[in-house]
Order: C-alpha cells, then structure tokens, then sequence
C-alpha cells in the first residue's frame, strides 16, 4: 500500500504529495545551475518508489524523507547537487533554531500573545502547559514532562490560538509514544482534560481533585440536555440518579490509552445539536448511559442494581458491547443489534424488498449478509415475461450501491456482503467481481463477498471430480439442503440434468476460489454443511449464509431476518496469578449474557422481519477480545501447543458459563419460543455436534473432544429449565472496540509490535507495552533496540542481541505458520454454537500451502473463515554503519514477489468494527 500520510515536524499529519519531492530536488539542480528536470525526476522516482516500499506500514517523518534524498542524489552521483541540498538543509534548520530561541525568549518574558476563543489576546504561560502536563503524568514514571513541554512550546507561534496549544501538547506527547507506552497513556490524559473542559466549561486540570465532583453534580444536566435535544430516552430519568451518580468512578478514565480515548472523543460520545458540534458527553457517563439503556428491561425495583452492575463491567473493559449498541443504547433509536442475516426471494418484487430492507438496516448501523443464491442464473427462463434472466451480478451491483448509499447513522461506511452457493450458474462471474479490471458494471467495489460451500464439493476437490453448476430455478430443493440430503439430491439433478446444468472441474474451480482469494481478497470460504448440522436450530430452519464477519450462522428465510446482538469479553482482564479467574469470568459473563438478552426486548427493529425472528429465536452472541495478551501474561508463544490448550481451555470456560447463564435467564424470564425440539432439548451441545458433523460427513473431523471442565451440572440446569437464548457465543473481530480497551482484537495474534494504526480517527502509532515491558526487564530497551525494531517494520525476528524466548514470544501475525491459527480456531469452534471471525495469515505465494490452508480448515470442522491477509514479500537491500544503532537503507528498486492487500489498517475499511 502507498505511503498516503507524512508527519510534519510539529506531530501534524498531512497528505503526502509526491510532487513535492520533485520539486525540491529539482529546486537543488537548479541552484547549481543544472536544468535536466528528468533526470531530477528520476531520482526523485526512487525516492518515491522507496518510500512506499519501506513505509508500507508506518508514517515517514518529513525529516526522514529529506535523508532519502541526500543518499538518493549522493548514491546516484550528483555529488554537487546533494552538497547545495546538504547545505540547504542546514540553512533552514539554522533558521528554525533560530525562531525557536526567539519564541522562547519571548516566552521568558511573556512577550508571546495568546488568542483565546473570543478573540482576545493574552499573555503566553508556560506554567499553566507544565501544570497541565505534570497533573495528566502523575503515577507515569517512564516521560519525560520537560521534554514534551519543551516540543509542545516550540511549535508555537505569536497570536496562537489555545485550541492549538492544546493540540500541540498532545501531539508532543503522542509522537513519542514509540519510546514508550506511557506516553499513550499522557496523550490520552491530555486530551481528557480537553473533553473535561469542553462539558465543564472550567479548566480541571488547576484541581483534578474536583473531577469526581463535577462528574456527579453534572450527570443530571447532561441526562437533561439529551433528553430535551431528542437525543436520550425519557424513561432514564426515571432512574435513581443519586443512586447511580454515586456509582460513577471517573477515575477509570484513566483506563484508556491513546487510540481509545481519541476513538471515543470521535464517534461514540453524543455530540450537541447546536453546529459546531461539541460533546457534551464524557467516557462515564457513555458507560452509564449504555448501562441504563440496557437496564430498561429489568424489574423496576432491580433497575438501578442492573445499571451498577452493567456499568462496572463496561467501564472496566471486562467486557464491551458492540458498536451499534454503545452508539445506541439509552437513545431515542436504541438500534443495538450488530448483524442481520437475510435471503433473497426470487422475484422481481422480492429482489427489491430486500434493497429497501438493507437500507433500513443500514441506515441503524447494522452490518448485513444476504443470501443471494435463489436468484436463478443467467439466460435462465422468465416464465412471466418469455425472456431470460441476466442473472445474479446485475442485483448485486445494485446491492453495492445501496451500501454505499446508506451508510450508518452517517458514523461509519454501509457494510455488506453476498453469498453464493458454489453450485450457482454464476459463481464463476461472482468469484470475479471483486476485480479491478473488466466491465465496472459487473463489479462490486463496496461490499464482500462469500463462498457457501457443500462439503459434497470439498469432497469432489479431493477426488479431482467434476462439478455440476445449476440455475436455483430448476434446482429448487437444493438451496433449504445440506449434509447427505443435499447429496442425495444433487446427485439426481446430475444424473437427469436441466437445460442450464453445466460440468466444470471441481478442482480448477477450487483453484479459481483461491486465486481470486489471494488476488483480491473475496469471496470468502465459509462451509455450508458444518453451520447447518451443527446448529441449534436446526428443527426449525436453515442457514443459508454467515453475516458481514462470518461468526453468525442464524436461520434465515422469507418471513425471517435473523438478528444477533454481540458483546466481548476481555480476556485480557481474566488472567490472574497466571491463569484464567474462573470465577471473574463466571461473574462477567453472566452479566454478559444479562445485557445481550436485555437488548432483545430494548432493541429498535428497522424492519418488521427482524422483530420477528429476534422475538422467536433470542439469539445472542458473545465474543472474546485480548487471546494475544493473555498469552503474553501467560509467557506463551502464540505458536505453541501451550497456546493450542489454552485456546480450548478458554473457550471452555466461557462456553460452559454462557450456556449457564443463558439457562439460569431461562429459569428466571422463561425459554425462548423455539426451543422445544432444538439441540439445546434433546441435551445436544456445541462440542456433541462434531460427532454429529463426522458422521454426516463419513470422514473424521480431526479435533480433540474432550474437556477440562464437569459439564453434567450445566446439562441437567439446561434439561431442568430449558434456555434463555437458541445461541450464545459468536467471536466477532471487535476491532474498534478492542481498540477502545487498549487490547489485541478478537483471537488474533499481534499485527505488528510497533507500527502506525489509521482509522477514521487519524493515524496512532501502536507499541506493544508487553515487550516494552519484557525488554525493560532485561535491561534492553533502548533507542539502539527501537532503531531496529522499526527498521525491521516492528519485527523483533532480525535482532540477534535479543533473546530467542523474547523472539519467539513476539512473533507478528505473518511470522507464525496459518495452521497454528486454524488449530486454535477449531479448538475454541467445538465449544461455540456459532462461529468465529478468523482471518488467514499467508506469507508464502505458494498455491500449495494456500490449498492445504484452506483443506485444513474444512477438516477441523471450521464453520467459516474471513479474510486472507496476505504479505508481499519483497527484497530491499539494507546495510548498517560500522558502529552506528541506526541502519542505514539502501536505495534499490524492490523486487515485488506477492500481492497486498486489504490492510489491516486501511482508514477507509471498518467492516469488521
């Protein structure tokens, strides 16, 4: 991916512009009296090219960027040149110290105006920006206050603005963050005091003290203001506010670090009416808010309680809500459901309901999956008009559009996608419509696709067998059968086939599926037969596709919009005296399941369909977040068998307490409406069904089956008093959520030790505090050591003065093997009744590793899998100066041997958030 940011010497990111560096090399030819703008432009070229090779995962500093150029016009012999550039340099450096020390000066003697918000200017004090920092440090032994008052005053300027002080000292703060995580913390706790300042009208920082006072005194007028702006839900007044007021801890905005506070300042605080917008909501009342939002469904006399409760786990970070549900909870459009699931009907009429239905979701932030499989296939005969059908990939651009139309709340980007049955007569265009090239109105740039694969054809791959390809049309029953059933039928249509059938080889098809996997990123591979024989619900429908992330795997039909409502449990937070806190977990998820439930009846349906299903069914889903750091605080090596069990063990222990809980909720409010004749009655659970799915498949699905735990106490609690809920746990890749906890998302393994995060927030520079703290330990963390981690792109494999177990605990998400990531998957999958996002880390370019990747993951009974994350390898020369800590590269056009793409930090994406 290109470099498309620069960091100015004041922290300030702007767009990288190319033409600039053109310009100034050329500059430098000119003033030595050359004029050959070509070869200027050469040089500039390699630069560029460079640039983007090496800085593919991180920001250039402008400073950066001028060395390149002084080693691009030394290295390709403008010795004259590169000496008037040098020189140049100097100048203005000389210049800028210059500035400095003047501004400084004038500091001193308070000869600097300040503009304040009315207009009015005031003398600069230095003293109120060192109070400010020295207040927001406090318990931080490892910044440097002097330091970043010093950066943060010396990119003043006379008449500045105090919205521009302020922006300065947290940039100070934050463009260290890279010498150590506690400057996240300081940069956060700046731009606190900002938002404190901003609701409170008064500078907290002259008296932190008075923070818990304000908090409280001034949680009814904000409740006040929202309610009388439309914004909140009447009914939270008739809370017990002294009660809830009381139960406020301000103190754990001291949680977040940098990314999250910036994320929640952002996008979840609720802003004024009023243009400009303002928050006028901070951090704990957001977690109150949502709290009572979800309590609104409790007994009234319990209300308060339930709040409190809700309230400790969110602010906390033992747990987080999904995103739709801290957007929406306690509002007036309470909206809290993450994923809705539909199927299209095969009629014009049909088609377009669902348009109008995916709007409608959209509009409320819900990510949607539709099955588009019944709609019949091109040239497939149109009984009402005589005529024949221009297939799937025409309604599905449209289907793009709409996304892109309607986007969520006007907060985040419409996000889609479509799934196929791989026997659909226009699965070969479908495969192809994520491709930059051909005909655009037969592409889909906007919204995902997917796979939905029988395991008759995985089977038929392995047999090197043909494929028959049918219009759902003539092939109705396929569509609502899987397992033998599917078989069975399938076979019949092949042996009498209909005038659309048409024979492919199942393995050059396969083969399609996956170079248009690694080429762009879509459809997904996600397994019809092991979703429908392990479901729950199997007695009262099918599944016909997954959601926007793959972890949901809900019936879905023409009266029924499936629904899930998703929250994370932080796994982060579960370890104590290394190992899993049982009973905090027992305790959190039971809150969890409490919350989801409680969402249901509180939840605003956009659509009559989604009610309708939601009511029936109750399915919920809750995830994990924080697997990585929890190995970490284990002192395991992602790529171990340690990790292997612990990723069973964990899931384990949350299943059996999900399950529970979800049963004691059926004791108390009752069962869901479906229940009766579901796998949950006939005392069939998750980690049965493999034997089930082994069975159908007359292969072994290669997982271990047993458990750590005594489950004949949560199967005679289920058989007693039935469930609450027809699902439980989902693993959805909570990447904003995550972020605002400050932990790893989801069951992933660290992207990168130190590397630059962007989202619609801005860009964040991430270092991975447990190495810090794991280096610091051994006395190695250094400027020398955070060099080279950087010029490794946050790798630590290349450092040999590191210790082996260090480099082995640290390994980045393309340095452990994809089957590592598959085998964890497939032991926590046993436990889930639905499914989990799981993203595919591939290095190689091999198609053969993708191949037995892909195989692996059918066998294990993986239900689906999301993206494939593939690295392009590439070559670049880099060599070190005797005696220097800061290597020193060497300007050489790489040789690109692989394909990036879909960025895990791509601004512009937030479909899995």
């Amino acid at each position: 991916m290109p470099v498309l940011k620069i960091r100015r010497r004041n922290g300030e990111l702007i767009d990288f512009d190319p033409e600039k560096i053109k310009q100034a090399i050329f500059k430098a030819v000119k003033s030595v009296g050359g004029h050959d703008l070509v070869e200027a432009e050469r040089i500039a070229n390699l630069v560029i090219k460079y640039l983007h090779q090496h800085y593919s995962e991180s920001i250039p500093h402008i400073e950066e960027i001028q060395d390149l150029v002084e080693q691009a016009l030394i290295k390709t012999e403008h010795p004259t040149t590169a000496k008037a550039y040098i020189l140049y340099r100097s100048k203005r450096k000389e210049e800028r110290e210059k500035q400095r020390q003047e501004l400084l000066e004038k500091m001193r003697k308070n000869e600097l105006q300040v503009t304040l918000p009315g207009g009015e200017k005031v003398p600069f004090e230095i003293e109120k920006i060192e109070k400010q920092v020295r207040v927001a440090a406090e318990g931080l032994k490892k910044v440097s206050l002097e330091a970043v008052v010093t950066d943060a005053c010396s990119h003043l300027y006379n008449g500045v603005k105090t919205s521009e002080i302020e922006r300065a000292v947290i940039n100070a703060a934050r463009t260290r963050i890279e010498q150590h995580p506690e400057y996240s913390l300081l940069a956060s706790r700046l731009l606190l005091l900002n938002m404190y300042k901003t609701v409170f009208q008064q500078s907290v920082y002259q008296d932190f003290k008075v923070l818990p006072k304000l908090y409280a005194e001034r949680f009814e007028q904000y409740l006040d203001y929202g309610i009388q702006s439309k914004l909140l839900d009447p009914r939270l007044q008739e809370f017990d506010l002294k009660k809830l007021k009381k139960a406020i801890r301000p103190e754990r905005d001291l949680l977040f670090h940098y990314l999250g506070a910036q994320t929640i300042f952002d996008r979840y605080l609720l802003k004024t009416t009023e243009r400009p917008q303002k928050i006028f909501e901070l951090p704990q009342w957001l977690w109150m808010r949502v709290a009572m939002g979800l309590a609104l469904q409790e007994k009234e006399a319990e209300r308060e309680e339930r709040a409190i409760e809700f309230y400790n786990v969110l602010s906390q970070f033992l747990l987080l809500s999904s995103t739709p549900t801290l957007f929406n909870s306690g509002t007036t459009h309470s909206q809290m459901s993450s994923c809705y699931l539909n199927t299209v009907e095969d009629s014009l009429s049909g088609i377009f309901k669902t348009y109008a239905d995916n709007a409608q979701l959209s509009k409320w932030a819900g990510g949607i999956g539709t099955d588009w499989t019944p709609v019949r296939a091109t040239n497939a005969f149109i009984t009402g008009t005589n005529g024949a059908s221009q297939g799937v990939i025409p309604f599905l651009k449209i289907f793009n559009d709409t996304a892109l139309a309607v986007n969520q709340g006007g907060k985040r980007k419409g996000a889609c996608c479509a799934y196929l049955e791989v026997w659909h007569a226009d699965i070969e265009e479908f495969l192809e419509a994520k491709k930059n090239t051909g005909d655009d109105r037969r592409r889909l740039h906007d919204v995902n696709t997917a796979n939905w694969i029988p395991d008759l054809f995985m089977q038929r791959v392995e047999a090197k067998g043909d494929w028959t390809l049918f219009s759902p049309n003539e092939v109705p029953e396929l569509h609502d059968l899987y397992g033998k059933a599917f078989e069975k039928k399938y076979l019949e249509y092949e042996g009498s086939p209909p005038p659309s059938a048409k024979k492919v080889s199942a393995e050059k098809l396969w083969r399609k599926m996956l170079t248009m996997l690694y080429e762009t990123g879509h459809p997904w591979i996600t397994f019809k037969d092991a979703c429908n024989i392990r479901n729950p619900q199997s007695h009262v429908g099918v599944v016909h596709n997954s959601n926007l992330c793959t972890e949901i795997t809900l019936n879905t039909s023409k009266e029924e919009t499936a629904v899930c409502n998703l929250a994370s449990l932080n796994l982060s937070q579960m370890i104590e005296n290394d190992k899993l806190n049982q009973e905090l977990i027992s305790q959190t998820v039971r809150t969890g399941l409490r919350m989801l439930d409680n969402v249901i009846d509180g939840n605003f349906y956009p659509i009559p369909e989604a009610q309708t299903s939601n009511a029936r069914h109750r399915p919920v889903g809750l995830g994990v977040m924080g697997y990585q750091d929890a190995l970490y605080q284990l002192g395991l090596a992602f790529n171990s068998e340690a990790a292997i069990e612990f990723a069973d063990e964990s899931m384990e222990m949350i299943a059996y307490h999900a399950i529970l809980s979800s049963s004691e909720l059926a004791k108390e409010r009752g069962s869901y409406e479906s229940y009766p004749g579901s796998k949950w009655e006939q005392g069939i659970f998750p980690q049965d069904t493999l034997d089930l799915l082994e069975k159908e498949r007359g292969i072994p699905v290669e997982v271990p089956r047993e458990g750590k735990l005594d489950w004949a106490p949560v199967r005679e609690h289920v058989k007693k008093h039935g469930m609450r809920n027809s699902n439980t746990m989902a693993i959805a890749p909570t990447a904003t959520i995550s972020n605002i906890a400050g932990t790893t998302p989801c069951i992933e393994p660290t992207y990168k030790n130190i590397y630059m995060k962007e989202n619609l927030s801005g860009s964040f520079v991430l270092v991975n505090r447990y190495l810090v703290e794991d280096l610091e330990k051994e006395g190695l963390w250094n400027e020398s050591i955070i060099n080279k981690i950087k010029y490794n792109n946050g790798s630590v494999q290349m450092i040999p003065e590191l210790p082996e177990a260090i480099r082995q605990k640290y390994l980045e998400t393309f340095e452990i093997e994809p089957e590592w990531i598959i085998h964890a998957a497939a032991r926590r999958a046993k436990w889930i009744d639905q499914s989990a996002s799981t993203n595919i880390f591939l290095k190689t370019t091999s198609g053969k590793i993708l191949h037995e990747t892909y195989m692996l993951a059918w066998k294990t009974g993986l239900k689906t899998t999301y993206y494939l994350r593939t690295l392009g390898e590439s070559q670049v020369t880099k060599t070190t100066e005797a005696g220097s800590d800061k290597p020193e590269p060497k300007l050489e056009a790489p040789v690109s041997t692989g394909v990036k793409f879909c960025k895990l930090d791509d601004p512009s994406c937030e479909a899995c958030q």
